[in-house]
């Protein structure tokens, strides 16, 4: 078995753990999460996600990080790896090159919103918001997207530490970058809860959030629960099988992912708690997206006490957990560039980076100063990377990753990754990956397709 070498391995579980973590926390759990259950009937969505998430979402997670734990390599590499051992075709190698296609795609959609928020923390910070109406902070988002060298600026600032993250290596990089994310994250989650709790309207939110509202579940709700159960954990994008592949030896990998998910799923809850209050107080439309943190919260931040500094600590709050993520999407980019093509990680990361700042730069470029046509309605480079991305890649690659680990893999290749687990487990994850995920990911896909 190949070992990773210069690239190391975390020697830790908690590591591994706050690896994943930091990874799953992104844009999803700020702008989309609360606003879809609050849509959707409050608790009867939160169960259909907690049933989608650990039904069908863990169970493709803990596929990715066994391939990459047999692997110990690329996406790519540990894909051909398994399809030897199982003596299957190695076309399968395809799966590691779509996950990639896909995660560039998704690293740069990151990108440009972590641009956006590193932008808006300074804008906060200097008070460009106080006092403002909301007409104000939509002209305010509209005239910023009609700047394409001003997001460029942040945009590089932001690439340029994801970077130099990856380009550190696994220990001194991806493995520092998460014992000072999550935490920092947590804390800076924390301080806003706090502000929402104490300045923010609590009846509105909990109405919102928390009710039990049946008539509001609908078969479009079970759709968007199983759709953001798929995103939230970062598969598809090779992740899971990179840190998989540093995961230290003897790790129990299924119960470190549940943890991983019921923390996911704890983190977008608070994320509401931060949100929503301040929005319900400044009696503001719930919405999610773009429209949401750079033109609902500005605006809501700017009418409250102290709301400049809150405001600024929310954006950096987004960019940190942005940052998990894109860190997270990069690695196995650069894992499988140096493999295939042999360069150094340095270089590799240079060409990922150069890459997805010259996409950035087309889809920063793409935008047009109508901020409602901009996201609800027109076809931009952002929209359409957006929708090709969730409706089509993500299942995708979730789907043929179900199929390949749960139908094309020999059990002497699986079950030595999951030899802390009992075979009772091991039984019923093989089941639900063979027989209840693919439907359910097709039905998804069929589904977005027809309302299309």
């Amino acid at each position: 078995m190949a070992v990773l070498g210069e690239v190391g391995r975390w020697q830790t579980r908690t590591t591994f753990f706050l690896a994943l973590s930091a990874s799953a926390v992104g844009l999803g759990n700020l702008w989309r999460f609360s606003y879809l259950s609050g849509e959707h009937g409050g608790a009867p969505f939160v169960i259909a996600y907690i049933a989608s998430l650990f039904l069908i979402a863990v169970p493709l997670l803990i596929a990715e990080v066994v391939l990459g734990k047999q692997g110990r390599a690329g996406p790519i590499h540990c894909i051909r790896r398994a399809a030897d051992g199982s003596l299957c075709s190695r076309g399968w190698m395809l799966l590691g090159l779509l996950a990639c296609f896909t995660g560039l795609l998704i690293l740069t959609l990151y990108a440009v919103v972590a641009g956006w928020g590193l932008a808006y923390a300074d804008f906060m910070y200097k008070g460009e918001f106080n006092a403002a109406a909301a007409t104000v902070t939509g002209e305010y988002f509209s005239d910023f997207l009609t700047r394409p060298l001003q997001q460029m600026y942040w945009i590089s600032i932001f690439l340029g530490g994801v970077s130099l993250f990856v380009v550190l290596g696994v220990r001194r990089g991806l493995g520092l970058l998460v014992w000072l994310a999550v935490p920092v994250l947590l804390a800076m989650l924390g301080f806003l809860v706090k502000f929402g709790l104490d300045q923010g309207d609590l009846r509105a939110t909990r109405d919102f959030l928390f009710a039990v509202r049946p008539e509001d579940f609908s078969r479009e709700s079970l759709l968007a629960a199983l759709g953001h159960a798929l995103f939230t954990l970062g598969i598809g994008v090779g992740t899971g099988i990179s840190y998989g592949a540093y995961s230290p030896d003897r790790i129990p990998i299924a119960r470190s992912i549940i943890a991983v998910a019921v923390f996911d799923t704890m983190i977008a809850l608070l994320a509401g708690l931060a949100i929503f209050p301040i929005v319900f107080a400044n009696n503001m439309e719930p919405a999610s997206g773009p429209a949401l943190l750079f033109i609902s919260l500005p605006y809501a931040f700017g009418n409250m006490l102290q709301g400049e500094v809150f405001g600024a600590v929310f954006f950096l709050m987004l960019v940190v957990a942005v940052l998990g993520s894109a860190v997270a999407i990069m690695e196995p980019l650069v894992a499988a560039l140096k493999q295939q093509v042999r360069i150094t990680r340095f270089t590799a990361a240079l060409v990922v980076g150069s890459v997805t700042w010259l996409l950035a730069g087309a889809v920063v470029a793409s935008l047009e100063p109508t901020v409602d046509a901009k996201w609800f309605g027109n076809w931009n480079l952002f929209a359409a990377l957006d929708h090709a991305t969730a409706d089509t890649l993500l299942p995708l690659v979730a789907l043929f990753t179900a199929a390949f680990v749960g139908w094309q893999l020999r059990e002497e290749v699986l079950k030595p990754q999951l030899d802390r687990e009992s075979q009772a487990f091991f039984g019923l994850w093989r089941f639900l990956l063979r027989y209840v995920t693919p439907p359910a990911i097709i039905f998804l896909m069929l589904s977005r397709a027809v309302a299309t």
